[in-house]
């Protein structure tokens, strides 16, 4: 259910300090909660317990998107079942509150209605007590040390997190003009869902936006999960046969139908119209091509977390696209759209031994299926994830057949293109010295030779075999020869 609609702090308890943001302080939060809850289950205790619980798992959601270690998942599924077990428990404890609310004490629906509540609220504490004993609070305890160490990789507020808060933003916009238009129990239940995880992405990753959208979006949650309450309330009363004349059920009727049209009618004033907080969000968010840079850096993250030596990768894609641009400039490359193909290089270069977390042999290949994979990133095409699995397959390793199911898979105006693409970037895997300094990379063409001057680069060293085989792809997608050179860099 939602939000209680009275949360009276009870003064023979002494309040808990305000839990510090952070997945680490929700994590040891949780804990001390288990401890609170065990006493007896009151309705704060399951209340608090069920917050931290679901801040850790919001976290892990997010965290899931641009981290594939499985501890996420399984730290995920440990909270979630214990929060499931709290769920029915604290949803009568909230029925309990509205009904006091409601009605008189002597009220014979509410006495039939308290009754049910007060019963099945006995049942699920035992319940929830089993649960509880079976929580693994030592697993808990070590995932607290290490995710958090995980998390810190990349810092609140980056563009990262902004992406996967417009992603969270999109699909509860979707569901909120889908509630618009049905108006029912259902949508406006899964509208309220929608908003809480968008809320809980901007307060856990975005602390400017937070301090600005905050209040509103709690209030959003809430307004909605009262009505989810009073909906709830109303098919309990149905279910139990509360109701022993006509006229006791109109005037249930009427009450919670009075209650629940102002919460609806609080939430269309702020959220329809040409100035709703819908539109004051998105203008926040990322779009146009800022939405495609956000989108490759989601890439290059979740890249980072896998690939061993990423700092390897990194450079490799400065590299690729040098050389990119260098043969752009000669006119040698093909594509209506230089830029889009230019992000489909960049995103496969920066991805391209992501495969070799599943072992070092053939790991082209996982690298493609684990590209193809990946839900496709807003501001990205289905088109253009493809043909960053393409390019990255063919990084090493045999040389592209059309008539490969890799190839085959892309439109045939593509293939050309992915061909291209990967011819540069195997030459420039070839070109990374590995010796920290920034690269230096020039494209000429001399009587139908291109001639590629890169820094670091020696004709007499053994990475010369390396450079003199990778370059056969391009060579052959160009129908011209290519000549690595040595780049003499002036010193400052």
């Amino acid at each position: 259910m939602g939000a209680s609609p009275v949360l009276k702090p009870d003064p023979a308890k002494p309040a808990l300090a305000k839990p510090k943001l952070g997945l680490r302080a929700w994590m040891e939060r949780g804990l001390v909660e288990c401890d609170r809850a065990a006493a007896g289950f009151d309705a704060d205790a399951v209340h608090d317990l069920r917050v931290a619980l679901r801040r850790c798992r919001s976290l892990a959601d997010g965290f899931m998107a641009i981290d594939p270690d499985p501890s996420w998942k399984e730290m995920k599924k440990a909270g979630k079942k214990l929060f499931q077990a709290l769920g029915e428990l604290r949803d009568m404890q909230v029925m309990a509150e509205w009904i006091e609310k409601l009605s008189a004490l002597d009220d014979p629906v509410a006495i039939k209605l308290l009754n049910h509540v007060h019963a099945r609220e006995a049942e699920c504490k035992q319940l929830a007590f089993k649960d509880l004993t079976q929580f693994d609070r030592k697993q808990w305890r070590q995932w607290s040390r290490t995710l958090p160490w995980r998390a810190a990789r990349v810092r609140q507020g980056s563009v990262v997190y902004l992406h996967l808060a417009l992603e969270k933003w999109t699909a509860a916009y979707d569901l909120h003009k889908h509630a618009i238009r049905t108006r029912s129990r259902v949508s406006l239940h899964q509208l309220r869902i929608g908003i809480k995880r968008f809320r809980y992405t901007v307060e856990n990753f975005l602390p400017r936006q937070h301090a600005l959208w905050g209040d509103d979006l709690k209030e959003l949650q809430d307004l909605l999960g009262e009505v989810h309450d009073l909906d709830v309330l109303w098919a309990t009363a149905i279910e139990i046969g509360a109701f022993d004349d006509l006229e006791s059920r109109n005037c249930w009727r009427e009450k919670l139908t009075g209650e629940r049209a102002k919460r609806v009618t609080r939430y269309r004033e702020k959220m329809v119209g040409p100035q709703s907080l819908w539109r004051v969000w998105r203008a926040a968010m990322p779009e146009g091509d800022q939405l495609r840079a956000a989108a490759m850096s989601r890439l290059r993250t979740w890249a980072g977390y896998l690939d061993p030596d990423f700092t390897h990768s990194q450079r490799v894609s400065q590299v690729a696209l040098l050389l990119y641009d260098g043969l752009m400039k000669a006119g040698l490359l093909a594509g209506d759209s230089a830029q889009e193909s230019r992000a489909v290089l960049q995103a496969a270069a920066f991805m391209h031994d992501v495969g070799k977390v599943k072992g070092r042999e053939d790991h082209q290949k996982n690298s493609f299926r684990m590209i193809r994979g990946l839900p496709r990133p807003l501001g990205w095409s289905s088109r253009d994830l493809e043909l960053s699995a393409v390019v990255a397959r063919y990084h090493r390793g045999k040389l592209p057949r059309p008539q490969a199911k890799t190839m085959q898979g892309l439109e045939p105006a593509d293939r050309k293109l992915a061909l291209q693409l990967a011819g540069v970037l195997r030459l420039s895997k070839a070109l990374d010295t590995r010796n920290g300094n920034e690269p230096r990379l020039e494209v000429q063409v001399q009587d139908k030779i291109v001639l590629v001057r890169a820094a670091g680069y020696s004709a007499v060293e053994r990475s010369a075999e390396g450079v003199a085989a990778a370059r056969h792809l391009l060579e052959t997608v160009l129908r011209r020869p290519v000549l690595v050179r040595g780049l003499r860099v002036a010193r400052s």
